[in-house]
């Protein structure tokens, strides 16, 4: 993971730049922008480096990613040859048989999905790789595209192969260039070699991608946006059904996975889906990225097999530094739930944080020590969804809002009618989103809050 604070810089002008900028000061930001040069982006680095166990991050940091052929010496493109060598029904059912589900947040069987849209009559059948990583605290799928963009891109044709795909689109976060020119370059290596395009290694099947780069709108990670953000549209979801199996980009069945869940796929058809799923547990097989950040020792992106403990986690990367008292764990980003310094034995699996009553989500453990103003945080993550609302629908447009104003009358310590009186706003403010908001946004946008509310003993009168 890169340090903090970070900056995106965009210069204009006959030779544009984007680069991202960490760590940076106020000086540095006013000096870019007086004319001097950008410096180079600091180069990323993963604290298990070197690890024989790692699946999903084996070759980041080893293998060239500028090279495709440094990605095939280490064994880039085997999968692919292999799923030829199955047949698309035939990695449908290894897929299926992995009991590989989604890794964006919604844990979706990602077999089901690939075989309902296989299965569609009508015709182009499209795939988006949703690369819109913008859950605050996530940088795993980032990882991946700057440190192994090949394996991406096969992964991306496994999939539009088994689905019968014939173009796909990557949907990338407009604040990642670097792994924006990686991808690029990777793609162009990959149509010169045949490994895109028309005849895809001469097996008769044409398939290409094309990168569609997002505008900082976290909405569009919501499937659908991307969807209308791509088709040329502001980004605001649709209403389900239909669901875009059926009716999807363009109006034609799409497959749409985030960049981990697509890379998993590698493992899968290399191996079976069988053996697969013997890591993790029977609910949550193989293994999971995670992004831990905050007050924790060694900060970055870790791969572990589902079912270990948050504690091992945590000293995996070695702990709160300076041995303070842990305060909370936010899991799953803004969107997600606390975990207080109690729950530490919960096992990170889909269903073991569902009976925790938090999320896995995209993979977020922000670690936070005893010296972190909880209300304040609090209040920041509420006026981040009033902010990122596309406000289409008034629950949502109108909840963040109103949530957002109790949280500030709560920090500032002038609540109207008493603490509990607010509390109590913010739970039914909550429940109206979760019941009547159009997408996952307004449906989330209160479980950070109302877990930490109900855990952690952030406000007066607020009972643990």
């Amino acid at each position: 993971m890169r340090p903090s604070p970070a900056a995106l810089v965009a210069v204009a002008g006959e030779q544009p730049l984007e680069r991202a900028q960490a760590p940076v000061t106020a000086a540095a930001v006013l000096d870019l922008l007086a004319g001097g040069e950008a410096a180079p982006s600091p180069a990323s680095s993963l604290p298990q480096d070197g690890e024989p166990r790692l699946r999903l991050l084996r070759r980041v940091g080893i293998a060239d990613p500028d090279s495709i052929d440094d990605y095939r010496a280490h064994g880039g493109y085997a999968a692919l040859r292999h799923a030829f060598a199955l047949g698309p029904e035939g990695v449908l059912r290894e897929v299926k048989d992995s009991k590989l589900v989604g890794r964006g947040g919604a844990a979706f069987p990602t077999g089901v999905k690939w075989e309902a849209v296989a299965r569609q009559p009508a015709r182009p059948h499209y795939l988006v790789c949703n690369a819109d990583e913008s859950e605050p605290g996530t940088f795993k799928d980032r990882e991946l595209m700057e440190g192994d963009p090949f394996a991406v891109i096969e992964a991306m044709t496994i999939a539009a192969f088994a689905t019968g795909c014939e173009r796909g689109y990557l949907y990338i976060r407009g604040e990642y260039p670097e792994a924006r020119e990686r991808l690029e370059h990777a793609l162009a290596q990959a149509r010169h070699r045949g490994f895109l395009g028309e005849s895809v290694m001469g097996e008769g099947f044409s398939f290409d991608v094309e990168i569609r780069r997002g505008a900082g709108a976290y909405i569009c990670g919501e499937e659908t946006a991307i969807f209308e953000s791509i088709e040329g549209r502001r980004g605001e979801p649709r209403n389900k059904p239909p669901f875009p199996v059926e009716v999807g980009l363009f109006g034609k069945p799409t497959v749409v996975n985030n960049v981990e869940t697509l890379v998993n796929v590698l493992g899968v058809v290399l191996g079976s889906g069988p053996s697969f799923a013997e890591v993790g547990t029977e609910g949550s097989t193989g293994t999971k990225l995670l992004c831990l950040s905050g007050h924790v020792a060694r900060p970055g992106t870790y791969e572990i097999a589902f079912g270990v403990t948050l504690r091992q986690v945590l000293d995996l990367a070695g702990g709160v530094p300076g041995g303070r008292p842990l305060r909370a764990v936010l899991m799953g980003g803004a969107a997600g739930g606390f975990l207080g310094p109690g729950d530490l034995d919960v096992p990170l699996t889909f269903e073991g944080a569902r009976a925790a009553g938090t999320t896995l989500g995209s993979g977020v453990v922000l670690v936070l020590d005893d010296t972190v103003d909880l209300p304040r945080l609090l209040q920041r993550i509420a006026a981040f969804f009033r902010d990122e609302s596309c406000g289409q629908c008034v629950p949502c447009r109108v909840g963040t809002v109103r949530q957002e104003e109790a949280l500030a009358r709560l920090v500032a310590g002038e609540p109207r009618g008493g603490v509990e009186t607010e509390l109590a706003l913010i739970a039914e403010v909550g429940q109206c989103m979760r019941d009547s908001s159009i997408c996952g946004l307004g449906q989330t946008a209160s479980s950070a809050l109302e877990s930490a509310i109900r855990r952690l003993p952030v406000f007066e009168g607020s009972g643990t």
